[in-house]
């Protein structure tokens, strides 16, 4: 090996150990099955039936705000599944406290939280479009830029297909919900306790689910305080590295069954890591709600329901399952009702065998004769004791016999 080979060879490394090789990005999505293919284990839920169609994935954009402990972590998950385009808002920086989450690293530190997750996420997946503001958006001068970017910053130019929020105070949800109610923007609330023990997420659709407003948090802070005074100096909030991961894989979950068509998107989903308890709810709006853009979008709730009603279209349509088709079944595997209520009149006679195939056996034995057809010993006893010519009186002197 001469020196110009192990100059390049010692150059690859020193790329490789920092970080700097990004894979070529891909143009269509492929479900061909090789090492090569980041994309093979998303589609295949194409061929197991749970996602008609999955490259649409690539049409969606998504924004994010807050990039911490869930905001992070949630900004990876879409981008490793490849969402189309990610916007992503946090003003705060990264620091070495943040260590003991998800996704950062300490060479980061100091840098701002957005442009050091689009940093990392572009190597991760380069077929990604990113857009990043780093700015707080509770502020007067700050939130046209923040509804601006959420009405018109999708692919196309529209409105964003759903926000979620991952921030963790409350000025900055109603912030978010003042946008959304506003514009008419689905999306997701998300937090974690100060605790770090317990977390939830919840769907808000404006006008058909109840806003953050609709129903604050028992204690907010007063109007005549800034929230951030009531932080006692030396004292913060627990962070559990399990928690927020349990909540954003929650949040990411419904997010992909909301945009893909799949499943059931939960109202409200809770999680409680003491007990493992996973409460489920759902919440009507108040129509005394203090957003007037919330009680603005119930009335256009109530109007769409009246005239849905009137010209007799279901709101809700139930979608057909489809059914599951194997290209090989080598095995000859199949599937047969245990129940009766598809055989008429009971009969049994002829349900196919449930012998094992060669190369298999039960892994549970049944009790004899549950399965399998009646042997031939038993339908004759049968068909001999359905067929005497016997009369009753006949039969009454034999039993007196014995």
């Amino acid at each position: 090996m001469d020196a110009a080979e192990r100059i390049k060879k010692l150059e690859d490394e020193i790329s490789r150990l920092k970080g700097d090789i990004v894979r070529v990005p891909i143009e269509t999505m492929s479900a061909e099955v090789r090492d090569s293919n980041p994309y093979s284990r998303l589609m295949a839920l194409q061929k197991m039936g749970i996602v008609e169609n999955y490259q649409r994935i690539r049409d969606f954009t998504v924004a994010i705000v807050g990039v911490g402990g869930v905001g992070s972590v949630a900004s990876e998950m879409l981008t490793r599944c490849g969402i189309g385009k990610l916007i992503l808002f946090d003003y705060d920086k990264v620091e070495l406290a943040n260590m003991n989450r998800l996704f950062f690293q300490p060479h980061q530190s100091g840098q701002s939280k957005v442009d050091a997750a689009v940093q990392t996420l572009k190597k991760i997946n380069p077929d990604v479009q990113f857009e990043q503001y780093n700015f707080d958006i509770t502020t007067t001068d700050n939130f046209p830029l923040f509804l601006n970017a959420v009405s018109s910053g999708s692919l196309s130019g529209s409105a964003v297909d759903l926000v979620l929020s991952c921030v963790d105070n409350f000025e900055a949800r109603m912030t978010v919900n003042m946008a959304c109610n506003e514009l008419g923007q689905n999306w997701f609330e998300s937090g974690v306790s100060e605790q770090a023990v317990s977390g939830h997420i919840q769907f808000i659709q404006p006008g058909t689910s109840a806003c953050f407003a609709c129903a604050p948090p028992l204690l907010v802070a007063d109007d005549s305080l800034d929230e951030k005074s009531l932080k006692k100096p030396g004292v913060c909030a627990a962070s559990l590295p399990t928690t927020m991961a349990v909540v954003a894989g929650f949040l990411i979950q419904n997010t992909l069954k909301y945009l893909l068509g799949f499943g059931q998107v939960s109202d409200y989903l809770g999680y409680n890591a003491l007990s493992d308890f996973f409460p489920t709810m759902s919440l009507k709006p108040n129509e005394q709600c203090d957003d007037c853009h919330c009680r603005k979008r119930q009335q256009e709730a109530a109007e769409r329901r009246r005239a849905n009603e009137s010209s007799g279209v279901e709101e809700k349509k139930e979608k057909k399952e489809e059914k599951v088709v194997h290209d090989s079944n080598d095995w000859g595997i199949e599937l047969v009702s245990e129940t009766s209520e598809d055989i008429p009149n009971g009969d049994h006679s002829n349900l196919p065998s449930l012998a094992a195939k060669s190369g298999l056996k039960y892994a549970y034995m049944s009790a004899p004769g549950t399965y399998e057809n009646p042997s031939r010993d038993q339908t004759q006893s049968n068909a001999a004791a359905t067929t005497t010519n016997e009369s009753l009186d006949d039969l009454m002197s034999q039993l007196k016999m014995l």
